[in-house]
């Protein structure tokens, strides 16, 4: 239940970093108003304050986030973007993510 829970945690922190940074890129890049600049630095924000909620300590917690944010960004870009990844973005993401999963949940002495 505990890596259930952590899961989830990250993946509530990877959708608030970027989706916050999404409507940031929106805001700068696609000219979009200035309150998606400002809402998505709030949501940024928070995305700082849930990734303490996990409980390892913070070089695991940033190093798995690393890959469920790998993950994350390719899931946005083909649901948000139209990005389509390729067999080679599919592998990536499932190596980085594996190793990520070695890192936090190895159990150690």
């Amino acid at each position: 239940m505990a890596v259930i829970k952590s899961l989830l945690i990250f993946i509530l922190a990877g959708l608030f970093e970027i989706g916050g940074g999404y409507l940031v890129w929106q805001w700068l890049k696609e000219d979009k108003p200035f309150w998606y600049g400002l809402t998505g630095g709030i949501i940024l924000a928070l995305y700082g304050v849930v990734a303490t909620w996990q409980t390892a300590n913070f070089g695991r917690v940033y190093a798995m986030y690393g890959g469920i944010f790998i993950v994350l960004a390719l899931l946005w870009a083909w649901k948000v973007d139209g990005f389509k990844p390729d067999r080679y973005d599919i592998i990536g993401a499932v190596i980085a993510l594996l190793g990520a999963c070695i890192i936090i949940y190895t159990p150690r002495r």
